[in-house]
């Protein structure tokens, strides 16, 4: 049940970051489920792969080089879903930033809620 509503609230926050950002696009409420399954699929499976391979860089880079890998994630997940677009590497990346950020908005509120 937690992880439905966590996928939920994600695709809530997709949904209302392709209405503020202007280089990312979402077809509809099904499509923005579907990315947010997508992209929690990819960031469970791919984004580790992509971590330990690209250690040395993120080391020298000081952890920045995470945002890129971030956005290839995005990206991947814009390949992967029909309905789903993301315009440049510049709003993959500024998309990943703004959704962590609302993610974890989300997440708190939900855990605050539960320990009430």
């Amino acid at each position: 049940m937690k992880t439905i509503l966590r996928i939920l609230l994600s695709a809530i926050a997709v949904v209302v970051l392709s209405k503020v950002l202007p280089g990312i696009g979402v077809d509809s409420y099904t499509t923005a489920i579907i990315v947010a399954v997508v992209l929690s699929l990819l960031n469970f499976f791919i984004k580790p792969l992509l971590v330990i391979l690209t250690l040395p860089v993120t080391i020298v880079t000081l952890g920045l080089f995470l945002l890129v890998i971030n956005a290839c994630i995005i990206k991947l997940a814009g390949y992967f879903v029909s309905g789903f677009t993301v315009d440049s590497w510049l709003w993959a990346i500024v998309f990943s930033l703004l959704l962590s950020l609302l993610q974890s908005i989300l997440f708190s509120i939900l855990k605050t809620d539960k320990e009430k």
